[in-house]
C-alpha cells in the first residue's frame, strides 16, 4: 500500500469556546485535543504529518511539533490565511505531499478517533479510490449529508446550509475524515469553486468531482459516534471528557482493577495498574502513574507522576505531585508503604518499603529508608532519612537559609522527638535520640542523646493578666 501522508486541519478559532486558547489546544483527559489526534495518526507510522494552522498559528504549530516529536514523528505546518473553507485548508498542504502517497485528512478537534478506524479508512482507499468516514446520527445538525444513488453508491455530499429540506432529513453524515490518492486529490482540489451559501471552498465537493471522474467513492460507516464527535463548545468538551473517562475506566476494570465508581474517576495522562489494585471514588491521576499489584488508593486522592509500590496504601485526601521530576519517575512510594490521610508528597520524594507517612506530613526532595516513620504533622525537605527512623510530630527540617537549600542527613534508627527543628546542613548519627522541643544545629555522634532547649523555669504565685473592663 502507498505511504500515508496525514493532513490535520487545525486552523479554526473555535468561537463558541469563548476562550483565548485556540480550540485544538483545549484539554481532554489532561491532553490537548490536537495531541489526541496526532497520537491516533502516529499509530499509522505516516510518512508525513502536516498540520494546517490559522488562528493562533504560532502556538498551535509549536504545540503540534512538540506532540509529534514526543511520538518520534516529524511535523510540518502550513498557514491557512485567510481561511476560505476546508478545501482551501487542504490545498495549503498539497505542495508537501508527493503524488505517490495517500492523503489522510483529519480534524484537530475530534479527539476520540482511534488508530484502528483510521487504518480501516486508509485500507478502504487502497491508493486508488476516495474513502469517506460516515456516521448515522440521530441529530445530524451542522454536518454535511451523504447523498447516495438508489443502488447505495455515494454520489456526493451536501453541506447543511446548501441542503434542501429533504436532504436535511438524511441522517448519514460526513464526519470530516477522508482518504484519497494524493495525485487525485491534487486534481480535484484544483477544480473547487466557492459557489455556495458560505462562499467557501468545500472539501466535500471533491466527492462529486471524484464520481464525475469515474473514481469510486467508498463510505466507511462507523457505529461508534463518540469517535467522530467534534468539540465546538465547553458543553461538548465536557460531554466527551466523560465518555473518555468512562472508556478508560472500563479498560482498567477489564484488566482487573477495582474502581469503586467508574463515573467518579479521572485519568489525565497514563495510568498503569498491576493486578488487584483498588481505587476509591474521586481520584485524579496526572501524567504517568504506575500502581503496583495489590495497592489501594483511598478516596479523593490526587496523584501525579508517581510510582506506587505493590501493596502500598494511599489513604484518602493524599496529594502526590512528582511533576518536576517526571523524567525520573517522579515520586516513588515503596512496597507496603502507608501514606496519608491528608499527606503531601512533593517532587523528589522517594519512600522505601514499609515507610509510614501520616496525616498532615509533607515530604519534598527527600528519601526515606525502609520502615522509617513520620506519622503526624511534620515536614521533611531536602533530607536523607535512614531505615527505621521515627520522626516525631511537629518536627521539621529547616532546609532553607533564605538563599540556599541545605541537606539534612538522619541515619538509621534515629528517634526524633516532637516539635524539633533540624537546622541544615546537619547529620544525626545512627541511633541518635533527639529530645522533644530541641533545635539541633550541630552534628550528633551515633548513639547519643541530643537535647537543645531552654531550661524549664517555674515562677511561683504567677498572676495571669486580667482583661480590663470597658
Amino acid at each position: 500500500m502507498a505511504a500515508v501522508d496525514v493532513v490535520v486541519m487545525a486552523a479554526g478559532k473555535g468561537t463558541r469556546m469563548k476562550s483565548a486558547v485556540p480550540k485544538v489546544l483545549h484539554r481532554l483527559g489532561g491532553r490537548a485535543l490536537l495531541d489526541h489526534v496526532v497520537a491516533a495518526a502516529a499509530g499509522l507510522a505516516p510518512r508525513r504529518l502536516v498540520v494546517v494552522t490559522g488562528h493562533g498559528a504560532e502556538q498551535v504549530g509549536g504545540a503540534a511539533r512538540g506532540f509529534a516529536s514526543a511520538l518520534g514523528l516529524a511535523c510540518e505546518t502550513v498557514l491557512q490565511q485567510p481561511q476560505l473553507g476546508t478545501g482551501h485548508a487542504v490545498q495549503q498542504a498539497l505542495p508537501l505531499l508527493p503524488d505517490d502517497g495517500i492523503c489522510l485528512v483529519l480534524n484537530g478537534d475530534v479527539p476520540l478517533i482511534e488508530t484502528a478506524t483510521l487504518q480501516a479508512l486508509v485500507q478502504a482507499c487502497a491508493g486508488e479510490r476516495l474513502a469517506l468516514l460516515t456516521c448515522d446520527m440521530a441529530d445530524p445538525t451542522g454536518y454535511g449529508r451523504i447523498l447516495r444513488e438508489t443502488d447505495g453508491a455515494v454520489r456526493g455530499i451536501v453541506e447543511q446550509k446548501d441542503a434542501s429540506e429533504d436532504q436535511r432529513r438524511i441522517t448519514e453524515v460526513y464526519t470530516g475524515f477522508m482518504a484519497a490518492p494524493n495525485r487525485l486529490m491534487r486534481s480535484w482540489l484544483s477544480r473547487l469553486t466557492n459557489h455556495n451559501a458560505q462562499g467557501e471552498y468545500y472539501l466535500t465537493d471533491v466527492v462529486g468531482l471524484a464520481v464525475g471522474d469515474g473514481v469510486a467513492a467508498r463510505a466507511l460507516v462507523i457505529q461508534d459516534q463518540p469517535q467522530v464527535d467534534g468539540v465546538n463548545s465547553p458543553v461538548q468538551l465536557a460531554t466527551l471528557e466523560r465518555v473518555y473517562q468512562l472508556r478508560r475506566a472500563q479498560a482498567l476494570m477489564e484488566q482487573g482493577v477495582r474502581l469503586a465508581d467508574p463515573a467518579r474517576f479521572d485519568v489525565r495522562g497514563e495510568l498503569v495498574c498491576g493486578a488487584d489494585v483498588e481505587i476509591d471514588v474521586n481520584c485524579v491521576f496526572h501524567g504517568r502513574v504506575e500502581i503496583g499489584e495489590g495497592a489501594r488508593i483511598g478516596a479523593n486522592c490526587v496523584i501525579a507522576h508517581a510510582r506506587i509500590g505493590a501493596g502500598a496504601v494511599i489513604h484518602p485526601f493524599t496529594h502526590i505531585d512528582g511533576e518536576k521530576f517526571a523524567e525520573t519517575a517522579g515520586v516513588q512510594v515503596g512496597a507496603h508503604a502507608l501514606v496519608g490521610p491528608f499527606a503531601r508528597l512533593r517532587p523528589g520524594a522517594v519512600l522505601g518499603d514499609e515507610v509510614h507517612i501520616g496525616n498532615f506530613v509533607e515530604v519534598k526532595n527527600s528519601t526515606l529508608g525502609q520502615g522509617a516513620k513520620a506519622n503526624h504533622l511534620a515536614y521533611l525537605g531536602d533530607a536523607t532519612v535512614g531505615e527505621r527512623v521515627n520522626y516525631g510530630a511537629g518536627s521539621i527540617t529547616a532546609n532553607y537559609d533564605g538563599a540556599n537549600k541545605h541537606r539534612t542527613v538522619i541515619e538509621a534508627d534515629v528517634h526524633v522527638g516532637s516539635n524539633c527543628v533540624l537546622v541544615a546542613p546537619v547529620t544525626l548519627g545512627a541511633g541518635t535520640t533527639v529530645g522533644g522541643g530541641s533545635t539541633i544545629t550541630k552534628d550528633t555522634p551515633p548513639g547519643s542523646l541530643a537535647v537543645a532547649r531552654g531550661k524549664q523555669v517555674h515562677i511561683p504565685n504567677w498572676q495571669r493578666p486580667v482583661k480590663k473592663k470597658p
